[in-house]
């Protein structure tokens, strides 16, 4: 099952804290768990006790203890990414794209060094990864070359190196 995406609220509870990385064209920004009282309204309420005592269509209900979305855990947290790619950064929606794209990929690349380096774990429910400087378009004229795909590569690895790497 995948984890529902970013809402508005939470890109601007993100985006108004510090970021936890910087690089000269990307800001990674940390979107913390809400607090327990702000989840409440999050929980769905309990099932009441007389629905488990009746018989259900696909059989006896006696024995499951497991709720359907409960019994398929993944290993660790299930982190979200949310991206903020303006227009204003990145003129043309294929450069766009590709930034992307090498953001999903760096952040599927880079979790597992990030939760073993054991600085954000279950607290954290996402990351917000923001272009903040355009690329200059005089050394990138193709909006979607090799020679800009690897430079968003190289950038994007540096700024999960960061926070993946051993405290400064």
């Amino acid at each position: 099952m995948r984890a529902p995406s970013l809402k508005s609220a939470d890109f601007q509870r993100s985006l108004g804290t510090r970021p936890v990385a910087r690089t000269a064209h990307f800001s990674l920004h940390v979107l913390l768990r809400p607090e327990p009282a702000q989840a409440q309204s999050l929980v769905p309420e309990p099932v009441p006790a007389s629905m488990h005592a009746g018989e259900l269509s696909t059989g006896s209900a006696e024995g499951v203890s497991l709720l359907v979305d409960d019994s398929v855990m993944a290993e660790g947290p299930r982190w979200r990414l949310g991206l903020v790619l303006p227009k204003k950064q990145a003129r043309r929606s294929v450069t766009r794209s590709l930034m992307r794209h090498q953001a999903r990929e760096a952040f599927r690349r880079h979790a597992p060094q990030v939760l073993a380096a054991g600085r954000h774990g279950p607290e954290v429910d996402g990351w917000v990864v923001r272009l903040r400087a355009p690329f200059d378009r005089k050394l990138f004229p193709s909006a979607a070359s090799e020679a800009l795909s690897a430079a968003v590569r190289q950038e994007l690895d540096e700024l999960w190196a960061r926070l993946g790497g051993p405290r400064a």
